[in-house]
């Protein structure tokens, strides 16, 4: 028992991570790599019209690559270059992490996108779909094609999923409406998983951020006409925003062996947000 406290789960452990390029996503990619793990590191590495603000690009990947490797030595991570809305690309990011690295043991679904300024009613189809399609449908996606591959593992299995999820997917936030059903959706479809893969020696969890430094935080406080993303940290119990690291540290735990009691939950890493 004592070796589940101790050891961190990384050594010889492959993870692939959607939108890892930056932010959350960037931090748990390097966390993961610091401790032991082999990276599949996915982005879009490219801007979406539908969205207005700049999205990761291809240097943002790179940079994230250099210090993973940097850390855990040439081919700690490779990176593929794909949008969790297309199947097949996941599927073949799965693929490399087959052949380059023999398997895989976590699958961690980051990638997000923040979009709004109007009421629930008001908000466009095409604003709603792409929403409900990456900060959902990629969970489901990710899901779908990570899953096989975790069940390949021999028994007993130690397989991870893990869904950065939101404070926003356990309470209601005004001119973000499909932001956060979608958020919401990915702690409903986590548990789904949970249930189902439980019996297989896999689990699954969300991690569910505050207002935390990111670019995606930037473009939330310009929905809601703010002169500084700082202003935000007035909803957080302790008053200041959260460090991408500080999420990627619970990420990073629930992929690993210590975590191995933990399914079906959702992790908050909010600063007391929703402890209100």
């Amino acid at each position: 028992m004592s070796g589940f406290l101790e050891d961190g789960g990384g050594a010889g452990r492959v993870a692939l991570v959607t939108g890892a390029a930056r932010g959350i996503g960037a931090a748990v990619a390097i966390g993961l790599s610091r401790a032991g793990w082999r990276v599949v590191a996915f982005d879009r590495c490219a801007d979406d019209p539908a969205l207005a603000y700049r999205l990761a690009g291809p240097e943002d990947l790179e940079a994230t690559l250099d210090v993973c490797n940097a850390t855990g030595g040439d081919e700690t991570a490779v990176g593929v270059v794909g949008d969790v809305r297309d199947q097949a690309t996941l599927e073949g990011a799965v693929a490399m992490a087959r052949e380059r690295f023999g398997g895989l043991d976590a699958a961690v679904a980051v990638a997000g996108v923040i979009g709004g300024g109007q009421s629930t009613w008001e908000i466009g189809d095409g604003l709603w779909q792409t929403l409900i399609d990456v900060n959902l449908g990629g969970v489901r996606r990710l899901a779908r094609a990570a899953v096989p591959a975790l069940l390949e593992r021999r028994r007993p299995r130690s397989g991870r999923f893990v869904a950065v999820a939101s404070a926003g997917g356990s309470v209601g936030l005004p001119l973000l409406g499909a932001y956060v059903a979608a958020k919401h959706g990915v702690i409903g479809l986590v548990r789904s998983l949970a249930a189902e893969l439980g019996p297989e020696g896999i689990t699954a969890n969300a991690v569910s951020p505050g207002s935390t430094r990111t670019d995606v935080l930037t473009a939330s406080a310009a929905l809601y006409d703010l002169g500084d993303p700082e202003e935000f940290s007035a909803h957080h119990l302790e008053p200041r925003l959260l460090e991408p690291g500080e999420v990627a540290a619970a990420v990073v735990w629930l992929c690993g062996l210590a975590s191995s009691g933990v399914t079906g939950a959702v992790v908050p890493v909010d600063a007391g947000m929703t402890a209100r």
